[in-house]
């Protein structure tokens, strides 16, 4: 295998290995792993989403003006760019699986901060801390996901995005090579395949583009503009944005004061958000690998421009239909619309990309 100059002949190798495992009955330690790294991201969705049913709760108890609160609500975001800054670092230097053990550690803290607050400090503190602990699970666990998975189950395993069984799973093998841990790296690939399957060839693969790396300088971040990551560059990035810019976070924070606002009840709107989301995140996981990214992707943006406009126009014509009730109802389907179709593809697509950008970069 050439080692020599770009990398590109590594990455192409590396697809081509993992292609010809595509047959091979799926491993029990590759799911238990999988599954256990991506039940971290459950305190990713817990946390954005149960700000908006409690609002009025945590207002009244706690005497919260309404600014107070939307600084509580907001300060998650602070804390998951100060959290996803250091993640790249964490992962490198102590690896997948311990950094996702500090993620879990912060929210948990975070949470338990907020449950015992009696001021409005503390529950930002609380907020803060759990919003670095899910900027790293918003970066490590994707990354592990596309690590330890072949090619042909790496979409719909990262898109499946607890502390208790972190000690039972191996790290990555591509972590471990990194920092020359060669003979961990071919046990833990063994695992991850099955005790019968043969893991030479992927192995070798891992070992060869490993060193090719150490063979290169430490990359700066002006790197990052050479004109041969442009695309690569362009394409996370954008996704990237094109994901925290749609509104999703807006929509969720506020999911019943929309609803109370459009005249349309908030619990009942809140459970048929719940009815349509988990329905089109399981529907996302199966479609990840068999439509491919990029149709996922551009159905899931049409449907949320769609329901974006929807949700706008129910307010702009509340009062000219507000008798006949087709205001509330528009409302309710334009954020049901919105939800399902984000959750689809924008949800979860550009982390899937992004980590596997992250070895497999387009040239």
């Amino acid at each position: 295998m050439n080692t020599k100059g770009s990398s590109t002949p590594l990455l192409e190798a590396d697809f081509q290995g993992n292609g010809q495992r595509e047959a091979s009955p799926i491993p029990l330690t590759l799911i238990f792993s999988t599954l256990s790294a991506v039940f971290g991201s459950y305190a990713f969705g817990f946390a954005i989403a149960y700000s908006s049913p409690t609002q009025s709760g945590i207002m009244h108890d706690l005497d919260l003006a309404l600014n107070q609160y939307s600084s509580f609500g907001s300060i998650l975001t602070v804390g998951a760019m100060i959290g996803a800054t250091v993640s790249g670092r964490i992962a490198d230097y102590a690896g997948r699986r311990v950094a996702m053990g500090m993620s879990e550690v912060f929210c948990i803290l975070g949470s338990l901060i907020i449950a015992f607050s009696k001021v409005a400090w503390w529950l930002y503190l609380g907020r803060l801390l759990i919003g670095c602990g899910i900027g790293v699970i918003s970066y490590v666990v994707p990354v592990y996901v596309a690590e330890i998975t072949p090619k042909n189950l790496r979409g719909t395993f990262t898109a499946v995005h607890e502390l208790l069984s972190l000690p039972f799973i191996p790290d990555s093998p591509r972590w471990q090579a990194k920092v020359g841990r060669l003979k961990e790296s071919e046990s833990a690939l063994q695992r991850l395949r099955g005790k019968n399957a043969d893991v030479y060839q992927e192995a070798t693969e891992i070992r060869d583009y490993t060193e090719a790396l150490q063979r290169q300088t430490e990359a700066s971040i002006i790197g990052l503009f050479q004109l041969h990551y442009l695309k690569s560059l362009t394409v996370g990035v954008g996704l990237m944005m094109l994901q925290q810019f749609g509104g999703f976070s807006g929509i969720l924070f506020y999911t019943n004061s929309i609803f109370t606002s459009a005249g349309f009840s908030d619990s009942i709107g809140t459970i048929a958000m719940v009815a349509v989301k988990i329905p089109a995140t399981t529907l996302g996981v199966f479609l990840m690998d068999k439509c491919g990214r990029r149709p996922l992707l551009l159905a899931s943006a049409i449907g949320t421009c769609l329901g974006s406009f929807l949700a706008a126009l129910s307010f702009f014509l509340k009062d000219l239909h507000e008798r006949n009730g087709i205001s509330p109802i528009m409302a309710l389907v334009g954020v049901l619309v919105y939800m399902g179709s984000f959750t689809l593809g924008l949800a979860g697509i550009p982390w899937v990309i992004m980590s596997e950008l992250r070895y497999f970069p387009l040239m």
